[in-house]
């Protein structure tokens, strides 16, 4: 078979990593760094980030050195050697292949977002109530699958509708890596099905409006306390006489921006305000990107998972028990177990896709 080998810029590239690597093993070893515990957290944080590909490309090279030493021989040896070396190559090529694959990926530049956990805001969108029904089956799906992840799901303010949908819901998802496989659900979703409402059984088209946010430390963004106009008020809907009879509810507006987020979920007035300024640093944080990436939409439209919330991502079609994601032209006919969680074959997919895009661009840059 005809293996692809990294090419001398990517050697390059993994060279200067296995440098970084060797430096940073010394300076751990020094005694002096235990002094500085900031300073020894940093570098081994640094360190734990190149250990894979660091490894990865060590077996790269024992790999190399058995592929070129059969070669050679196949090339110059006695016929019994050869025949050796040829069981040599089936055994060390498909490695080779892997391995080069994986560096390669390794290589990606990775979103620091990934690790984060996220606010998800979801909307009712075209279609009246039946919009707010179709909101409420997300959240449902979104809170299913967090359960399958082992993620924590937290409601952290909601607008229900007095046919059980949302005409807005605001969570928190928390756990390992969240926002690496929420990322790509931001933008419209379109249901088509026939609505509990209609009597005439005909289907109806509506929409939903996802965002996720990754979520913002405190020490991540400054927010001047004189920026903000911070209002409180009754909550209203359920939650007892003593929600409704105290002012516990409350509502930020941040004037430089004009951003308004409210929260009246919790019974005490100081943990809404905390959630509430927790929503607030994720929507600056989400506006100051924004306008950044207007410099660079280019850029922006070629990533699959920063589709702007205005694009059309995915269709569920209950009819045809079907799900198609608009961005990789894939279509499921698991409409059932999708809204039940099971999101994983169509993440993967996006993730894969958007590795691919990166891959090429990457081996775009060093040709």
């Amino acid at each position: 078979m005809s293996v692809n080998l990294l090419s001398e810029q990517l050697l390059k590239k993994l060279d200067a990593v296995e440098k970084k690597y060797n430096q940073l093993q010394i300076k751990l070893s020094d005694p002096d760094i235990f002094q500085n515990p900031k300073e020894f957290q940093k570098l081994s944080k640094e360190l734990n980030s190149l250990e894979e590909i660091y490894k990865t490309y060590q077996e790269y090279k024992k790999a190399l050195v058995r592929y070129k030493e059969a070669k050679e021989i196949i090339a110059l040896g006695e016929e019994e050697l050869k025949e050796l070396a040829k069981e040599e190559l089936k055994e060390v090529e498909p490695l080779l292949e892997e391995l080069a694959k994986k560096l390669k990926l390794l290589l990606l530049p990775r979103d620091e977002r990934d690790s984060k956990n996220v606010i998800l805001e979801i909307r009712a969108g075209v279609g009246g109530e039946e919009a707010a029904l179709f909101a409420a089956d997300l959240l449902r799906m979104y809170q299913r699958y967090a359960e399958e992840k082992g993620w924590k799901f937290t409601i952290l303010e909601a607008n229900k509708t007095g046919l059980g949908g949302y005409k807005e819901v605001i969570v928190s998802i928390e756990g390992k890596d969240v926002y690496s496989h929420m990322k790509y659900e931001s933008g419209v979703h379109r249901v088509q099905r026939v609505p509990e409402t209609e009597a005439g059984g005909r289907i109806h088209t509506s929409t939903a409006t996802v965002a996720v946010l990754p979520e913002v430390e405190e020490t991540e963004i400054e927010i001047n306390p004189a920026d903000l106009k911070i209002e409180t008020y009754r909550a209203s809907g359920a939650g007892g006489q003593y929600v409704n009879t105290t002012e516990t509810a409350v509502r930020i507006t941040h004037l430089p921006t004009g951003i308004v987020v409210q929260c009246q979920d919790e019974r005490s007035q100081f943990q809404n305000k905390q959630k509430a300024l927790k929503i607030l640093r994720a929507k600056l944080q989400q506006f100051y990107e924004q306008q950044k990436m207007e410099e660079i939409t280019q850029e922006r439209r070629q990533q699959v998972g920063h589709a702007e919330r205005s694009e059309k991502i995915r269709t569920y079609n209950f009819p045809q028990n079907r799900v198609t994601d608009h961005r990789i032209n894939l279509t499921l006919y698991k409409l059932d177990q999708i809204l039940e969680g099971k999101l994983d074959e169509l993440i993967e997919a996006l993730q894969q896709y958007e590795q691919q895009q990166k891959l090429k661009e990457l081996e775009e840059n060093l040709s």
